[in-house]
This record gives C-alpha cells, sequence and structure tokens, in this order.
C-alpha cells in the first residue's frame, strides 16, 4: 500500500481543471483520495456504469456519475481573487495556512 500523498487541494475547495477532455472548466471538489493522489470534481470527468437493480437503486440501468482525476491536473481557483493560482504555506500563530500567490489572502483559517 502506498503511502498517503501530501495535497494542495482538499474537500469542498473550487479549483479549474488543466488538462485533458474537461479542460478549463471549474468545479468544486466532492471527494479528494490522497493515497491515489486523486480528486472527484462536480461535474468534471463524467463517466457511464451500467448497474444492476438494488435496494438504493430498485430500477438498475446506465448512471452517469463523476469519476476521478489526477490532482496534480487541477489548481486551486482563489476565493478572494476568483483566479486559479497556485498556494503558498504562511505560518500564522504557530501554524501553516494556505495563502494565494496572486493577492497574498488567506484561503483557510
Amino acid at each position: 500500500m502506498t503511502a498517503a500523498i501530501k495535497m494542495h487541494v482538499k474537500k469542498g475547495d473550487t479549483v479549474l481543471v488543466l488538462s485533458g477532455k474537461d479542460k478549463g472548466k471549474e468545479g468544486k471538489i466532492i471527494e479528494a483520495l490522497p493515497k491515489k493522489a486523486k480528486v472527484v470534481v462536480e461535474g468534471v470527468n463524467k463517466v457511464k456504469r451500467h448497474t444492476k437493480p438494488s435496494q438504493a437503486n430498485p430500477q438498475g440501468g446506465i448512471i452517469t456519475k463523476e469519476a476521478a482525476i489526477a490532482s496534480s491536473k487541477v489548481m486551486l481557483v482563489c476565493p478572494a481573487c476568483k483566479k486559479a493560482t497556485r498556494i503558498k504555506k504562511t505560518a500564522v500563530s504557530g501554524s501553516f495556512v494556505r495563502t494565494c500567490k496572486k493577492c497574498g489572502e488567506v484561503i483557510d483559517k
């Protein structure tokens, strides 16, 4: 089993897709998978799954849902300046927080 990778994005962040079939799309991260270094982004990388009828889904059939993409293919969108940006770690009262490289605003409290 591989060790979990420290990622630059986390669940709830708004991100911009940098490459692939959904290049240029923005969405919110639904799920972060640090052991695989992947993220699931809302409305991005849609795939179709054929499912059998079950208790949760009695109808069954073809379901469209989001699949995971590599975390390196997404860039964080700063909530303050609304631009895709890299982050830097800044020490604030003994702990490190993520800060926008473009506007200098603290991203998470």
